[in-house]
């Protein structure tokens, strides 16, 4: 019994799915230094959405509910539907890419969403996530800059992108989210792309943040209690008064699109402007909100 469950086991860590041929312009941009993951996300960023992932969002999308009450408010404008477009969200836990996943696809659009290499290093549902257009995101390594290219191939074949400004799950007391990094600021303006805000909240108080027994505690609550799961699509962010590398620039996308965030979350957190209802106490609270308590001035420049 022993060989055949270790071939079994090896076959599975191995396996993924086929994937779309690399074409010979994106074949030259591969160096012998590029991880060897590279030319196949390049060619999954340029080919057209999954049909796989497309046949799940139309017809499994109902799972999540599972979990919560999706409710799916704002809307995305027909002209920007075939995209490019960056849909800029923010980070509150680890099931809300599921959230927000479905909420786009009910506005029209197969996302690809910016997932951590960890994940998409797993077996089979790594494999499967990076085929349904995922985009890997090394941060903190000389390999960040890769996701940069894939991302902006994924834009140019008029790919919608979700990307998280904060870099990973928030970390401020209040829930409210970080001033975020400039990279995705950079991208937009770089590119010319329209930056879509994505609020969302509840999606939270179904997986706690930290990695033990815990998670599997707040799934089984969540099934109980099917918690709220909030997103608002907002109006475009308004950056084309800014221009890639001018003084300052970068740094004022960044704020508006924080902001931007921000006023969507307002009316989803009626009633936790000042505290969250529910506090995962496993979440490190080291961070700052970039308006904090939710409060964005009207002069934000």
């Amino acid at each position: 019994m022993g060989p055949p469950l270790t071939g079994l086991a090896e076959r599975l860590r191995t396996w993924r799915p086929a994937t779309p041929p690399l074409a010979d312009d994106l074949a030259q941009l591969v160096k012998p230094d590029d991880p060897e993951w590279f030319p196949r996300e390049m060619a999954i960023a340029a080919a057209p959405p999954w049909w796989f992932w497309t046949f799940m969002l139309r017809n499994f999308s109902w799972l999540v509910s599972l979990f919560g009450r999706v409710e799916v408010t704002g809307e995305l404008p027909d002209e920007l539907r075939a995209g490019p477009l960056l849909f800029a969200a923010n980070h509150i836990g680890d099931f809300d890419p599921f959230v927000v996943a479905v909420a786009l696809h009910k506005v029209g659009v197969a996302p690809r969403i910016m997932a951590t290499g960890g994940i998409i290093s797993a077996p089979v549902a790594g494999p499967l996530l990076e085929r349904t257009g995922a985009i890997r995101v090394e941060r903190g390594t000389e390999l960040a800059r890769h996701a940069v290219r894939v991302t902006e191939i994924a834009l140019v074949q008029g790919g919608h992108v979700v990307a998280y400004p904060e870099g990973r799950v928030g970390l401020t007391p209040d829930g409210w989210p970080e001033r975020g990094r400039t990279g995705m600021a950079r991208l937009a303006l770089g590119m010319g792309v329209p930056v879509i805000p994505v609020s969302q909240w509840g999606a939270h108080e179904v997986l706690q943040y930290g990695n033990d027994w815990g998670k599997l505690r707040t799934v089984l609550r969540a099934l109980v209690r099917r918690p709220a799961l909030k997103v608002y699509v907002g109006p475009p962010v308004r950056l084309d008064d800014l221009q890639m590398g001018r003084v300052g620039d970068a740094n004022r996308a960044r704020y508006r699109i924080a902001a931007a965030i921000t006023r969507g979350l307002v009316p989803l957190r009626e009633g936790e402007a000042e505290r969250p209802h529910y506090v995962d106490r496993t979440r490190p609270t080291t961070a700052v909100a970039a308006y904090p308590g939710g409060a964005v001035p009207d002069d934000v420049p």
